[in-house]
């Protein structure tokens, strides 16, 4: 992952903001006097994906230390850009700030269009100004609000009620602030989890990623692998696929179901000795957010929803199926081979999804090859 460097950490006031409509201009000042902090980082990004990659990682920090809920519709987040274009080898070129970024999504398409603009100001001949823009979510460009080539005099001035902050790293004298007792005390971080997720857990980047970026299923995920001799890497594929597919099936909040941890164990662990299938793990999993309070192991017993994986019984169900397909199965002998796909489906729907459909893959090809 690339590496952005901090340049300043600040704390301030919030002013308030400003509204502006087609024929005037409003003054909130709802959040006067709410404490602020800013953080300015160096010029290490290349484009907009970057950019809004650098606001998703520190999102997830500011979370993570209970910092900021980074909501940016409710303003508890914002975020300014700055962009400017220069060739390889060469100093920056002038820079633009952009404001009014409402989302992370926004971040990128505002640094894309404004890479883009400042390119064709150049190839045309002109020179980009310095100068503070905000972004138009509805026409999706830039637009001039104030003119910065002038110094701006913000008047910034110290808080004279707070008193000086005394730094150190290990010394625990009085009125010392010591550095490495805050880092231990620190949970941890987001590029950590991953880490260990992949190096201990041996889960793939993919699913370290996925898992980090999501608190609810990365909770999921970490009392679950407490729970049952479950397999990790299976683990996460089954809460990232299934479990994931049934939330949004379902258009709910996992988070309302973390005291069902053992529910969710119960059905990987199913899955994971081949007694259930995906198709079923994923109907418990939205029987459970539907409500149901019973246990996966008696729901499957009580449906009869266990895999079929006997091979002499897989092998009369193919022999079965063949025997009512005949037009299939000659096609399938003729040389059109994709009507496996279709063959494979009425054996499932047959099955009422229960057959182990990796090994009646292979009995169906040797029959049908026979």
């Amino acid at each position: 992952m690339k590496e952005v460097k901090i340049k300043q950490i600040q704390l301030e006031q919030d002013s308030g903001k400003s509204l502006h409509c087609d024929d005037r201009s409003l003054v909130d000042l709802n959040r006067a006097g709410m404490g602020l902090m800013e953080l300015v980082f160096h010029p290490d990004l290349s484009d907009g994906e970057e950019a809004a990659a650098l606001v998703k990682e520190l999102c997830r920090i500011l979370k993570r230390v209970e910092t900021c809920s980074c909501k940016m519709e409710e303003g508890a987040l914002r975020v300014d850009v700055n962009v400017s274009i220069h060739r390889c080898n060469e100093p920056l070129g002038i820079r633009t700030e952009i404001k009014n970024i409402g989302s992370v999504r926004a971040v990128a398409a505002a640094v894309k269009y404004e890479i883009e603009r400042q390119i064709k100001l150049k190839n045309k001949g002109y020179d980009v100004i310095n100068e503070t823009r905000a972004w138009d979510a509805e026409k999706k460009i830039t637009v001039a609000m104030r003119d910065k080539e002038e110094k701006q005099d913000y008047r910034y001035m110290p808080e004279p009620n707070l008193s000086p902050l005394f730094l150190s790293t290990g010394d625990v004298h009085q009125g010392l602030i010591d550095i490495e007792q805050l880092k231990q005390s620190l949970p941890e971080l987001p590029a950590k989890t991953r880490e260990r997720l992949e190096k201990t857990l041996e889960l793939t980047a993919d699913q370290a990623m996925i898992l980090v970026n999501d608190d609810v299923l990365l909770t999921f995920f970490e009392d679950c692998v407490k729970k049952k001799e479950l397999i990790p890497k299976f683990l996460a594929k089954t809460l990232i696929y299934e479990f994931s597919n049934a939330v949004n099936k379902m258009n709910i909040d996992p988070a309302n179901f973390l005291h069902r941890i053992d529910f969710v164990a119960d059905t990987v662990y199913l899955m994971q000795t081949r007694q259930i299938n995906r198709d079923t793990a994923l109907n418990l999993f939205i029987e459970l957010l539907q409500g149901n309070t019973g246990d996966p192991l008696q729901i499957v017993t009580k449906k009869n929803l266990f895999q079929i994986t006997d091979e002499a019984e897989l092998e009369l169900l193919c022999k079965e199926l063949m025997n009512e397909n005949k037009k299939l199965v000659d096609l399938y002998r003729g040389g059109k081979t994709k009507v496996l796909k279709a063959m494979m489906g009425i054996l499932a729907a047959k099955t009422n999804q229960r057959a182990d459909m990796a090994k009646c893959d292979q009995i169906l090809k040797k029959l049908l090859n026979e």
